[in-house]
């Protein structure tokens, strides 16, 4: 991190932060043995310059992660650049493009990594819904439409190997209609891990899925098929500020379920009061600064050299 000349007051809200930041039990990311994933819904980023103690802290919190999916990335990347600058210049960034009309808003969504632990290994595109052949012959979208293509990248850790696809499920329109969207991401996601050019079928989906708890059928929807919650995160109660919703989410269709560590959770840099970082804020205006969403993350075993082995022995036995 290169935070470089700071006034007192950043100081001290870092301070604080690093704390909340140490009370989530984060482990140290180890080359080539564990990956430190995670999400995060960084309200609106982009569309009005963030305050200079804004960027300092939010770049303490990407520091946290490997590899860190950005949901409400707006068009404009200036203060996604000026986060990029402060972790210095090992942390890349592969980034969807943006839709033009209002109901897109202008989103993005991003790949923020740290190239010494992981590495981009190339695909990087957005997930077009499935269509089917009407009766005029032409193939059509399948409904409902997405609003805002999710968005995948491949990546590779140590031996293993994986696909990041992340979505921003449009709120409007109700549970019901979010249940259907995300029925048919989880569709697609059985479909293109069956196919036969797959780059990897290791298949991380995480993102804002707007659902608000484990027991709506929208959550049903997204774990209908071979996705899954890590157990590590089926203590999170929430990452709304408040965290009673559980709007964001990663997932794994794994092919090693030894994959998942038990280790996983949020980073409460809001806890009862945003007063602590803003106390010059308004509680709207707090959020507009950092966002109203907590990041969840998650730890993954990257570590396969001994099970490669043993298979090699085994086969002389």
């Amino acid at each position: 991190m290169h935070h470089g000349s700071l006034s007192l007051p950043t100081a001290r809200k870092l301070q604080y932060l690093r704390q909340r930041i140490k009370e989530a039990g984060i482990p140290p990311s180890k080359l080539d043995e564990n990956l430190i994933i995670g999400t995060w819904n960084i309200r609106e980023f982009g569309k009005s310059p963030r305050r200079d103690d804004a960027i300092h802290l939010i770049a303490e919190i990407m520091g946290q992660f490997d590899v860190l999916a950005i949901t409400e990335l707006r068009d404009n990347l200036e203060d996604l650049e000026r986060v990029r600058k402060l972790l210095g210049p090992y942390y890349k960034v592969v980034f969807s493009d943006y839709r033009n009309d209002a109901a897109g808003f202008q989103e993005r969504i991003a790949y923020l990594y740290d190239k010494r632990a992981v590495e981009f290994t190339g695909l990087a595109a957005e997930a077009d819904p499935m269509r089917v052949k009407g009766i005029d012959g032409e193939y059509q979208q399948v409904s409902p439409d997405w609003w805002r293509s999710p968005y995948m990248a491949s990546f590779r850790a140590g031996n293993f190997d994986f696909v990041m696809l992340t979505a921003h499920i449009r709120w409007s329109g109700g549970v019901r209609a979010r249940a259907k969207a995300l029925k048919q991401l989880a569709d697609w996601v059985e479909e293109r891990r069956s196919s036969e050019f797959l780059v990897d079928r290791d298949f991380i989906v995480l993102g804002d899925f707007n659902i608000p708890s484990r027991r709506s059928s929208a959550y049903k929807a997204i774990t209908s098929g071979s996705l899954q919650i890590p157990p590590a995160l089926l203590s999170v109660q929430g990452t709304n500020l408040t965290e009673k919703a559980t709007y964001d989410q990663i997932l794994h269709s794994p092919t090693r379920y030894e994959r998942f560590t038990g280790k996983g959770g949020v980073i409460r840099f809001y806890k009862e009061s945003h007063k602590e970082l803003y106390p010059d804020l308004s509680l709207g205006k707090f959020k507009n600064q950092l966002s109203d969403h907590l990041p969840l993350w998650l730890e993954v075993d990257t570590w396969i050299d001994d099970e490669l082995l043993e298979k090699v022995l085994l086969q002389d036995e």
